[in-house]
């Protein structure tokens, strides 16, 4: 992992929708912590600080450090509510992660070597993406920033599903352990 992510905020006892509108409008933004056998704790982060770090890629993969009324707690993000017209975030969700459990999450792909894909610069074919991330299972310690797809190689005609990806070591995707029906097509290489 490349990057860190620290956020402060405070613990609040203030819920429901009207106050969450309050906070909005002081630049706060209500989110809660969950997980780790621990009870949930809401709590607000501020406003500029959250879209600072959601401009980020890694943000939305990356174990982050949250410190709440002076306690520090490792999390990942694990779900973001935002304004359906201001895309501005309202309200996010964070599962504290233990080192001796695996988590799940949603990670994004990275294709490379799209400019010298052999079916695209030889054969006249053109790239399809169909999926921009992946759901994958791991300890905290082997969670990836992203996940790299090489294009390179393909010739016109060829597939790559998920079960192509390289994954690193300590990394599953649990969507495969459930047969070959499941395994879905992630890009392709079509004639154009």
């Amino acid at each position: 992992m490349s990057a860190t992510f620290s956020l402060t905020g405070t613990s609040r006892t203030d819920e429901g929708k009207g106050a969450s509108r309050r906070l909005r409008h002081a630049q706060q933004m209500p989110a809660v912590i969950y997980g780790a056998a621990k009870p949930a704790q809401s709590i607000t982060l501020p406003f500029k600080d959250v879209v600072k770090a959601l401009e980020s890629e890694a943000f939305y993969s990356h174990i982050l450090t949250l410190t709440i009324d002076g306690q520090v707690q490792q999390v990942v993000l694990k779900a973001l509510q935002r304004h359906p017209v201001k895309n501005q975030p309202l309200h996010a969700d964070f599962l504290r992660v233990d080192a001796e459990h695996k988590i799940t999450m949603r990670v994004p792909l990275h294709f490379i070597n799209l400019e010298t894909c052999i079916g695209v610069k030889s054969e006249g074919g053109a790239i399809a993406i169909t999926a921009s991330d992946v759901e994958i299972a791991c300890y905290p310690k082997d969670l990836p920033e992203f996940l790299t797809v090489d294009m390179g190689a393909l010739h016109v005609g060829t597939t790559l599903h998920i079960s192509d990806i390289k994954l690193p070591e300590g990394v599953e995707v649990p969507q495969l352990s459930q047969g070959h029906d499941y395994d879905q097509p992630i890009a392709n290489v079509y004639k154009a």
